[in-house]
């Protein structure tokens, strides 16, 4: 065999190559457009979109997007699209009324820096607590203490989903071992 024989052969291997469907331990790179759902049942108001930048990307299997969407990705192919409705059990959990409480504005900051003086309802706000950061929405701010939810803001609420699978790929041993993507679009070590 001369040494043209043998580049078709890795060509028509590399050509050849094997679609890997959504499945544990894989990566996935996938697009989405999620809106609220109206009484109705119908998709209403657009709440974000991926699909006119970078696709969101996540190791399937490991709890790293809403329980919901990993079950409507699972044994979809790159170039797949699904909609799917979400009730809060299956995205983001019912609203719970402990999730509201009052709290001391200086353990709250914001992106910028400290909180103090520049709270106002509707801020999204990094709560230092025992366990770590948590984000909470502001409700109602004082002088020294604030009225802060911990709920999730998409708590409680049916969402729909439009999905497109965009690649799937093996992870790695080390993503794997981790629970999460590692690289552009992952976790950086």
């Amino acid at each position: 065999m001369d040494a043209s024989e043998n580049n078709n052969d890795l060509a028509s291997e590399s050509s050849e190559a094997k679609i890997l469907n959504v499945s544990d331990n894989r990566v996935v790179a996938f697009h989405y457009r999620v809106s609220e759902v109206d009484v109705d049942g119908k998709p209403a108001r657009l709440i974000e979109s991926s699909f006119s930048g970078r696709p969101q990307i996540y190791l399937h299997g490991h709890r790293n997007i809403i329980f919901g969407l990993e079950k409507a990705l699972s044994g979809r192919q790159p170039g797949e699209t699904v909609s799917v409705t979400l009730s809060p059990i299956e995205a983001y959990g019912p609203r719970r009324d402990d999730g509201i409480r009052r709290v001391p504005i200086k353990y709250l900051q914001l992106s910028n820096g400290p909180a103090k003086g520049k709270l106002r309802p509707g801020t999204l706000a990094m709560l230092k607590t025992e366990k770590g950061t948590r984000n909470v929405i502001v409700l109602k701010a004082g002088k020294f203490q604030a009225d802060v939810d911990f709920n999730h803001p998409l708590a409680g609420k049916s969402l729909y989903y439009d999905l497109e699978v965009v690649a799937v790929r093996n992870a790695s041993a080390e993503e794997i071992a981790h629970g999460h993507v590692h690289g552009p679009g992952g976790h950086q070590h």
